[in-house]
């Protein structure tokens, strides 16, 4: 099973032109969304029997649909066009760094056509026609991506964000969701009811999730368990993965390959680069000229026929690996294994140029005639099919550094849950107290929820852990917290401002059909 977990936070500034922050949206549909359903309609065409699962994350799929955003990615695009084409004229009198540019140029202007003229502007659907096919499938995801362990101490909470996550699946894609990817594969067995309420059949773990199971399974992580309530949770295989997303050990750094770092946003003149800067902040451009090279700041120029080459050779080495692994496990334990691939999305075209490239190729490696060792298959279809489980419950795990808790609780963010819990339990007693409401009020209680699950998102205490964006993700996080608390005093005070309600709603627009009772504690209602 190939995995890939797309998603990315919730950021939306209407009153901003041109927001920093709104351009890894912009970055991750150039580089990763676009490439990828570009190589599965080839794929298609070229009838190349694959399968991948994939998830799409609730505020992904609501940015992905939002007009605004869609509008200002055109305008990134326009941008960006505008750059390659003066970076074609600058490059003039160097040759390898004009080809690149002209590269650039092309790439650029076939994201643009695919964009506006294939897709109309309109990915989401676009993934639900490749779902159709029955060569992906698409699962869903926590509402905002909540660390789900992290927010069970209050069950409304992290139920809310359970069936919100699926609900918000079955509006979008017209079909009940299947299986569900948790939110940094964090798990704890409280969450398995609300699964099942949810009707989910299936999600994904780390290894030591299953390892730690009682009892021990027999198979390791080679078959999925099989829970106390019915759903099947397959592991995600160390070995497999880490032979694709380790900068040291994987494949996306070998030498060949776009160095990701090295952009002119930061190597060219300021001057020359500030039309081109949102805010006239040094970033990413996505104009990169140099390869990987190795650990030393002289940097080669990047050739894009042998990094394909590459790619290619390490698509057909990931076949072999993946052949003997399985061969060797079916030997061993007489059955017949599951390895389960996964990966979050945006490794694939944005941190690996070549990552799209090395997928495709390792798709039609595996429909090739000489490779009979093993098939590709979705949850959905080994489920369907009879595949065996064992019966175990399993243990509270994430795929986090240390592999439970550590990157969303420390002393870098714990602070926020104390505010999280409050505010749960805040909105779980409005829910739960009212059963009929107009007008202004639900209103009020509606964005109440929104905000609330915007502060839950995982995000925010990821960003506070790895120092990226810090700062960033602290002001999220008390925005949210902070208007959330607003709207309670306004509600519980029975007089809500009108206006400052009307901004957030606004600005703050996602999960427009959103019933407040959601948030409501089954047992007293």
């Amino acid at each position: 099973m190939i995995v890939l977990h797309a998603h990315l936070p919730y950021v939306r500034y209407p009153g901003h032109r041109h927001h920093l922050e709104e351009r890894w949206l912009f970055e991750a549909i150039t580089e990763t969304y676009l490439p990828l359903l570009h190589n599965f309609e080839q794929l298609l065409n070229d009838r190349v029997d694959f399968r991948i699962t994939l998830s799409l994350t609730p505020t992904l799929v609501e940015m992905l649909r939002d007009r605004l955003l869609m509008e200002r990615y055109q305008g990134y695009l326009e941008g960006i066009l505008e750059l390659s084409g003066k970076e074609i004229s600058r490059t003039r009198g160097d040759r390898r760094y004009h080809d690149l540019a002209k590269m650039y140029r092309k790439q650029y202007s076939l994201a643009q056509r695919l964009f506006q003229d294939v897709y109309r502007k309109d990915l989401v659907s676009a993934f639900a026609a490749l779902a159709r096919t029955g060569k992906v499938e698409i699962i869903a995801s926590a509402a905002t991506h909540a660390f789900l362990p992290a927010i069970s101490a209050v069950p409304p909470a992290a139920r809310a964000q359970v069936l919100l996550g699926a609900h918000h699946h079955r509006t979008i894609f017209g079909k009940k969701a299947r299986g569900m990817w948790l939110p940094e594969c964090g798990y704890v067995p409280d969450l398995e009811p609300m699964l099942r309420e949810a009707g989910i059949r299936f999600f994904f773990l780390e290894d030591h999730g299953l390892m730690c199971a009682s009892p021990r399974p027999r198979q390791g992580i080679y078959l999925p368990v099989k829970t106390p309530l019915g759903i099947f949770a397959f592991s995600r295989d160390t070995a497999s993965s880490r032979q694709v997303w380790s900068a040291s050990e994987g494949y996306p750094g070998d030498s060949e390959y776009r160095d990701f770092y090295r952009d002119i946003g930061f190597d060219l003149d300021f001057t020359y680069l500030r039309p081109h800067l949102p805010e006239g902040v040094r970033t990413f451009t996505g104009l990169k000229y140099f390869r990987i090279t190795g650990a030393t700041p002289s940097k080669k120029p990047y050739v894009p026929g042998k990094a394909m080459r590459k790619a290619r050779i390490h698509a057909a080495d990931f076949t072999r690996k993946r052949a003997a692994q399985i061969q060797g496990l079916a030997d061993m334990l007489k059955i017949r294994p599951v390895v389960t691939a996964a990966y979050d999305a945006e490794l694939f075209g944005h941190w690996w140029h070549e990552g799209p490239a090395w997928l495709n190729y390792f798709f039609r490696a595996t429909d090739a005639r000489e490779q009979q060792t093993f098939t590709l298959t979705t949850p959905s279809e080994y489920i369907a099919a009879g595949g065996p489980a064992e019966p175990a419950r399993l243990s509270m795990s994430s795929w986090g550094n240390k592999g439970y808790s550590a990157t969303w609780v420390d002393e870098s963010n714990g602070w926020i849950y104390r505010h999280l819990a409050r505010a749960s339990r805040l909105m779980t007693a409005l829910a739960s107290g009212r059963k009929r409401c107009s007008g202004l009020i639900r209103r009020g209680l509606n964005q109440a929820g929104r905000e609330l699950l915007l502060a839950q998102s995982s995000d925010w205490a990821f960003m506070m852990n790895t120092d990226h964006a810090s700062a960033f993700a602290r002001n999220k996080f008390i925005e949210h917290i902070s208007n959330f608390l607003e709207l309670h005093r306004q509600i519980s005070g029975g007089a809500i401002n009108g206006e400052y309600l009307a901004q957030l709603e606004a600005k703050n627009n996602l999960f427009a059909d959103l019933d407040f009772r959601i948030f409501a504690d089954p047992k007293k209602t």
